[in-house]
């Protein structure tokens, strides 16, 4: 097949900054929900999603070459160049998952399960004929601060809708795909079904020998991948040095965990009849560690002491998921609470990556986590929720 020719049309630099990492992002949640979900359809969308990477990408590099001419300004573009280039990558790696599934590679199903109860779940739910959420629109039901779960793509017959924005309507028989913490869940399934959620019996024969240890390392390098893109954009939204060195840390431990996984894989090898049920892991693996050393050449622009273009600055922050830096006040009515007690992803639908406290970074904090005052918070959610959050760790205001 003859490659698809790419015509240059002048484009906002900023604009083409923000679809690459929006589209990127997008990719990453649909194609996890193709493998989970064994559905082609998605995972064709994810590699016409990628075509349509490659030319932003394309228009990305004639733009920056047009816009540039003296050292100084060429110099700037070298980071906006880079950031570009990682999110090509990203977007690579989740066409490489959306193959696991195009290919028919065998993922055991209880990885799949896993994955749906990992730190951001992904959810696939149909919208009934009584859904209260059928014809309203999405500014209506405020559902990432109701529900704790962020809309990502809808299929409505045919037809894909990607990224819904507060003026989308959600119609019955709609397709909605969603990502959050599990604990939305049930919330989510309730709007949209109008049917209590019923935690499903999965029980099958285990065909694989201890497949807990490789399931627990394919879990943890997901949420690890998609931590160090959050916080990759948060290192050169606040050219935090710190985060930036996290996230070099994570790309040298999701080294670690891929030659652990490929260890298992070679030990387990000699005890299975079809090695076949045993490339799926690989492939997701590879893709999950290619995650991680996009999101390390975001966060390489601080280390390196790049000078950043504030193009970068203003598509980040532009961008439909905005990562956030919130202080709690000493004074705060959370002060004392747990992250489980607080449930933040729910109330907010923002999801908690880092908490900074006296000058320590602790990084994916667990429902154990308790908050104090002077407490910085990041995470990344809606501007809706980072509002909510703002609200819930500011002091509360006294009437008179």
């Amino acid at each position: 097949m003859c490659p698809k020719e790419i015509k240059y049309s002048p484009t906002n630099l900023k604009d083409l900054l923000i679809q690459m990492k929006d589209t990127s992002e997008l990719m990453v949640d649909l194609a996890y929900s193709a493998m989970v979900y064994d559905d082609e359809d998605i995972a064709e969308e994810v590699l016409r999603l990628e075509e349509r990477m490659d030319t932003y990408y394309y228009h990305m590099n004639m733009a920056a070459m047009l816009s540039t001419r003296r050292v100084e300004e060429a110099e700037e573009m070298t980071g906006v160049l880079q950031v570009a280039s990682s999110s090509e990558k990203i977007a690579n790696a989740a066409a490489d998952i959306a193959q696991i599934v195009l290919m028919q590679m065998g993922i055991p199903l209880e990885l799949k399960m896993a994955l749906r109860e990992a730190e951001e779940t992904i959810l696939r739910v149909t919208v009934s004929d009584d859904s209260c959420m059928s014809g309203y629109t999405l500014g209506d039901l405020e559902l990432d601060t109701e529900t704790g779960m962020w809309l990502i793509a809808i299929r409505r017959q045919n037809d894909w809708i990607y990224d819904p924005d507060h003026s989308t309507r959600i119609r019955s028989g709609d397709v909605l795909f969603a990502r959050g913490h599990d604990e939305g869940v049930p919330l989510l399934i309730k709007l949209a079904t109008n049917k209590e959620y019923v935690l499903k019996d999965n029980s099958h024969e285990r065909i694989l020998r201890d497949l807990e240890k490789a399931v627990d390392i394919i879990v943890d390098m997901k949420n690890m991948a998609e931590m160090s893109v959050g916080l990759a954009y948060f290192a050169i939204l606040y050219d935090n040095n710190d985060i930036a060195e996290e996230v070099r840390a994570i790309e040298s431990e999701m080294d670690v965990m891929k030659y652990d996984l490929q260890h298992w894989v070679l030990e387990t090898a000699k005890h299975v009849s079809d090695v076949d049920e045993l490339k799926g892991l690989l492939h997701l693996a590879n893709a999950s560690e290619a995650i991680s050393d996009a999101a390390y050449g975001i966060a390489d622009t601080v280390l390196r002491d790049i000078e950043l273009h504030p193009i970068i600055t203003l598509a980040v922050r532009g961008s439909d998921e905005v990562i956030t830096r919130v202080v709690v006040e000493d004074c705060s009515p959370i002060v004392g609470d747990t992250l489980g007690e607080l449930q933040l992803a729910t109330e907010t639908g923002v999801h908690i990556m880092a908490v900074k406290r006296a000058g320590r970074w602790l990084y994916s904090p667990s429902a154990r986590t308790r908050v104090e005052g002077g407490d910085i918070l990041i995470g990344r959610g809606s501007r809706t929720g980072e509002e909510a959050l703002l609200e819930m760790c500011a002091c509360p205001v006294r009437e008179d």
